[in-house]
Formats: C-alpha cells, structure tokens, sequence
C-alpha cells in the first residue's frame, strides 16, 4: 500500500513543471488502437498509475506498447489486435477502460468489459457511452460483472449527450471516426482535452469538425494512421500547484501551465487573493494577503472544475471568513470534509452543498484517500497543518498525478511517499 506524510509549515517557493494531461492522454491511447498501420508516438506522457494501466490494457488486447517513462514517451503499435476482452485484473482499477471499446469494436467486431474501476463519485454511470453505441449500430448485452457489445460495420447516426461528458464525448467521436455516413453529436463536451483529443485524431486523417462548439460533426473514412502528437498541458494538475501556492502564501513557477485551460477556477482563486502573471507557457503564481472566502459551484467547462473542488475545499479552510461550496457533477465529492474535520476543519455538508467555515488552523493527523481529487487536496492540507499528517490510500494520487512528492519538495515542502506494509498500519 502507498501512503503520504507531509509535514507542514513551510511557505512553497521555486519552479514545477506541469505533466502531460491524463484525460488527453487516456483517450489518445485508445485512439491509437484505430490505427492499422505504424507506430503511434505520444510525447509528454505523465508517469501515473492511470497510464501504466492503459498500457496494460492496450497489449492485453495485442498491441505492442512501449512506455518510455524518463522520456515521457509512448510508442504504440496496434497493427495486430488479438482479443476483445479488457479483463477485470485491469479494468477493475482503472475507469478508462471504456475508451478502448471503439478500436475493439472496428477492429475486432466485439469488446468484452470484464470491469470498470477508477474513483467512488457517487451515481456517476457510463449508461450515454453505451446508448451511443447502440444508436451507432452496437447491441450492448449487460450482465453483472460483464458487459459484451458486439458490432457488425457501425453506422452514423445523430447522437445526444444528456450532460456534456468530455470521457463522453471523446468515446462517441473515435466511434464515428470509422462508422459509415455521418455522426452529429449534440450536447459535446468544450475541454480542452477533447480538443487535443480531436487535433490527434484529425492528424490520423479522422474528418472532424465543430470541436469546441458544442456541436460535433464526424464524417466516417476507411482507416487511419499512426501518427506523432505532443499531449496538452494537465490543467487539474497546474490548478492544484497554484492552489499549494495559495494555501501556503507561496510563490511558484509552472512551467508549461495554460491559464486560460483553468476557467472560472483562475477567477475563483483570484477573488481568494491569488496573483498570476504570464509568460508564454509559464505561469507565476503568488499569495501575499489574507485569504478571503468564496462561494462556488462546479460546472462543467469552462465552469469551475469538479476536479479541483476538493483541492479548493482544503484552501478554504483557511479563508478569513466562510466558503459556501455547490457541487453540480458528481454526488460523491464531499468524502474530504470527514477527513478534513479530523485535521481540525469545520465543514458541514448537507446533500450537494458543503459550508467551510474558516480560518481555522489545521492538526497533522492520519487520515485516508477516497479518491485521487480528495488524496491530493489532503496533500495540499498537510501542507499547512501543524505536526504530521499521514495519507493512506494513496495509490488514489498516484493515478493521477506524477512524481508529486519530488516536485513539491522541489518547492520546499516535506513531502514523502511511501510503501507501507500491513504491520505499518
């Protein structure tokens, strides 16, 4: 088992280099496997458990993968599919597993999911990905513990998102690509790793167009290629670097970081005290005053992240004053405030709002991970929290976020990860 100990009181200060972006990356994996010939090269990979389990993933089902992890490099070759079947060992601790059924589909005819893991958000379903592939031709036969879509030559068809999902969204255009006649897809996601996503697939000879509008249209081709492609930016992870700036009354530089790729989150923190400045692809980012309390409400993009209420949650704590938090997308998001409150926080939550009541000064305590967004906003508490805390589950982080302990010790904090064992615990 991974765990965390941070110990805090020290104010961050120095340079971090923001990783790849793991939603772009997870479906550019998948959109690899549509590709019958060459070799698929993906630049700026981040080094997360989420990645290492797509590659598992893509040569469980044949193809060849080499993940180069100190070149940030993946090599994929998808020539020669062989199975359908994404096993439970795998599937079940990683939820993007459904991005690889289009490749199995028009490659293979089938795909088999034996599982789907990742974070516990609540009702948080997958019922639009499938419906998708049933308006696109698939019959989709759910069981207990498998779900088996079959496919002959899918077809286009007009298509509807009942939320704007960019998972979603991303599934039903590497679906279309290959499907005959057209696909229209209302309601698409607008994040900037859809776009990315898009970019990719347009490069492989995908005809795509209207990303970015809301309104998706996709014309299907015969085959694509192999192709070369840099992965965009993490915002979510350049948003929680700002944020151990903010809550430490920091100064950091983010190497790669887009502000604009943040949305209302950067609007948020400022209205906290939050100062960024640009430079190209550099973002400065300093907290000198007071923190000031916030009310917010997560959307969808360009809305605040539900990614980062967590993190936000934890920099509210010590606002002089109270945060008033609404959380619009996953009802499984507020698992933080019980943890928080045994660090010495007082939130109170009743269904999908959250009150934090601040400034109060946070204890060094052990404390558990429900999820990779709660995991890291734990990390940016202990941060300021008096004595040591202890993280467990912290697996959780690691499927999301690189070599984080190193790069916040880069800026000065006492962060370690470790393996524990049972007698640890």
């Amino acid at each position: 088992m991974v765990r965390y100990r941070v110990r805090g009181g020290n104010v961050l200060r120095g340079t971090a280099f923001i990783q790849g972006a793991k939603n772009a990356v997870l479906p550019m994996i998948g959109a690899a496997l549509l590709a019958t010939e060459g070799r698929t090269v993906l630049r700026n990979v981040p080094v997360i458990e989420d990645v290492r389990r797509a590659v598992e993933l893509a040569q469980a089902v044949g193809a060849t993968v080499e993940f180069h992890e100190s070149e940030r490099t993946l090599v994929i070759d998808a020539s020669r599919l062989t199975s359908p079947v994404l096993p439970a060992a795998i599937a079940n601790r990683f939820r993007g597993t459904v991005l690889f059924v289009p490749a199995l589909l028009h490659r293979l005819g089938e795909a088999v999911i034996e599982g789907i893991g990742g974070c516990n958000l609540g009702s948080r379903n997958l019922d639009f990905h499938y419906n998708g592939y049933k308006r696109l031709g698939a019959v989709v036969n759910e069981q207990e513990s498998v779900i088996h879509i079959k496919a002959g030559k899918l077809v286009g068809a007009p298509l509807y998102l009942d939320t704007p999902s960019h998972t979603g969204t991303e599934n039903l255009v590497m679906a279309a690509t290959l499907a005959k006649g057209t696909t229209v897809i209302e309601n698409a996601a607008l994040e900037p790793e859809v776009l990315d996503v898009i970019a990719m697939l347009t490069r492989m000879g995908a005809k795509i167009r209207g990303g970015g509008t809301g309104f998706i249209t996709v014309e299907g081709v015969e085959n694509l290629k192999a192709v070369e492609h840099t992965v965009m930016p993490d915002r979510l992870d350049a948003g929680v670097f700002a944020m151990a700036a903010a809550i430490t009354g920091g100064e950091v530089t983010l190497v790669g970081a887009e502000l604009q790729h943040l949305g209302v989150v950067r609007w948020k923190l400022e209205q906290m005290g939050v100062e960024f400045e640009t430079n190209g692809a550099v973002l400065h980012v300093r907290r000198e005053k007071p923190l000031r309390p916030i009310n917010v409400i997560t959307d969808t993009y360009p809305g605040f992240a539900t990614d980062l209420q967590s993190p936000i949650m934890a920099v509210a704590c010590l606002a002089d004053g109270t945060s008033y938090i609404h959380e619009r997308i996953f009802d499984g998001r507020f698992a933080l405030a019980g943890e928080l409150n045994k660090m010495g926080a007082k939130i109170e939550v009743q269904g999908s709002r959250a009150v934090v009541h601040g400034p109060t000064p946070l204890r060094g305590t052990q404390v558990t991970a429900h999820d990779l967004r709660s995991g890291i906003a734990l990390v940016l508490a202990g941060l300021v929290a008096e004595g040591e805390t202890v993280i467990e589950s912290g697996y959780l982080i690691d499927r999301g976020h690189s070599a984080v302990a190193e790069r916040m010790r880069a800026l000065g904090a006492n962060v370690e990860r470790e393996i524990s064992t049972p007698a640890d615990r």
